[in-house]
């Protein structure tokens, strides 16, 4: 964990014995043994039957912390340690999320912290709210755009649903990416750029996309053409990364992969459904061409007045 003092225990890669250093872990880029800052003495590492390590060591606690009589305390297991001494960093789910709690030097009592358990309830709140609103709410507002305004007796229905979706996603999207700056604020040691750089982007089309509402001129107006491409392009922009980036942080939250699942059954029954509104939409207008092709205009048929 960035920040933390740390006394690391592995196997000489060369000797096979068991040592033990002090790693300052200020940054993930360079994970290297360090001095810490406080004093560290008598270091040892003994491997144990069952293949693992135990270390040994007496540290200076500072005078503060030991006012306080309590210390917190983290550990983890990482999967090896490059031949440069350089350490590779452990996994970020599970247990070793919840790998942290409080040491009591007077009696010498160790509590586990909720703190893994209510940073793991964020991360849920963060998928689910994300998922919800640019993973399914998003697409399908698009889609009752796109294929129920064919219908005209579903004029201006459908405008009115397309709005409520578009707004509640927008409104639902804000919290998610709110709760997933609020979670990058508490780990700034831990920085997935490909999916947070998505996230800000989605937010700020999304609100541009917004006060498409309020700018919306009327149908025969010079610049609703206009209005419809920015329209249009953005929604389609916000479709396609706000699917794209739910699958980013599914990968990156690793839950149970029944989620996911559901998740990809969701989109491929959405997908499914606007192959099918497609074909429609086409039989429709194309229906509604030849009507009008046919139908008599400008008072004459076949040459009668």
């Amino acid at each position: 964990m960035a920040g933390s003092q740390s006394l690391v225990g592995y196997k000489n890669s060369t000797t096979g014995s068991a040592q033990v250093h002090t790693f300052d872990v200020s940054s993930y880029s360079s994970i290297v043994a360090k001095d810490l800052s406080f004093e560290v003495w008598d270091k040892t590492a003994e491997s144990r039957s069952d293949g693992s390590l135990a270390i040994f060591a007496k540290i200076k606690v500072p005078a503060d912390l030991a006012a306080s009589g309590k210390i917190n305390q983290v550990w983890q297991v990482g999967p090896s340690v490059g031949t440069d001494g350089r350490l590779v960093p452990h996994v970020y789910v599970g247990n070793n999320l919840q790998s942290k709690g409080t040491l009591d030097l007077k009696s010498g009592q160790s509590s586990t912290s909720s703190g893994g358990d209510d940073r793991l309830k964020k991360k849920n709140i963060h998928g689910i709210l994300n998922a919800v609103s640019w993973g399914i709410l998003f697409p399908l507002g698009a889609m009752i755009a796109r294929y129920i305004r064919t219908f005209e007796s579903a004029d201006p229905a459908w405008f009115y649903l397309h709005a409520f979706c578009q707004v509640s996603a927008y409104a639902i999207g804000v919290a998610g990416w709110g709760t997933g700056l609020k979670l990058g604020s508490e780990s700034p040691g831990i920085t997935y750029s490909t999916h947070r750089n998505i996230g800000i982007a989605l937010f700020v089309l999304a609100t541009v996309q917004i006060f498409a509402l309020f700018i919306r001129p009327k149908k025969d107006h010079k610049y609703r053409f206009y209005w419809n491409v920015y329209h249009h392009s953005f929604g389609y922009a916000i479709l396609v990364l706000g699917i794209f980036n739910v699958f980013k942080g599914i990968n990156i939250l690793k839950p149970e992969d029944k989620w996911k699942t559901a998740y990809m059954i969701v989109i491929i029954a959405l997908g499914g459904i606007s192959l099918l509104l497609e074909a429609i939409t086409w039989v429709v207008v194309l229906k509604r061409k030849s009507r009008k092709s046919t139908k008599p205009s400008d008072g004459y048929n076949n040459g009668q007045s």
